[in-house]
């Protein structure tokens, strides 16, 4: 038997890295959509706790009740 059948080329070599960086990045990427998908779980889930009438509160932001004023009109 000959030793050269478990040798690879320099083409194969450079390809099976690629391809192993490649599925490292496929890997980090997908922990990552994980994690945030995990994060809105969480906040979903902190959202069903909470009692019915605090869903259906007024706007705390204050600037929703202001009103604008057109540069036109200052004239």
């Amino acid at each position: 038997m000959s030793d050269d059948y478990f040798r690879e080329g320099r083409f194969a070599s450079l390809a099976y890295w690629g391809l192993g960086q490649m599925m490292k990045g496929a890997g980090m990427a997908a922990a990552f959509v994980l994690a945030i998908g995990l994060v809105f779980g969480v906040i979903y889930a902190v959202g069903l706790l909470l009692p019915e009438e605090s869903k259906q509160a007024p706007d705390p932001n204050t600037w929703s009740s202001l009103v604008l004023v057109e540069a036109s009109q200052t004239v």
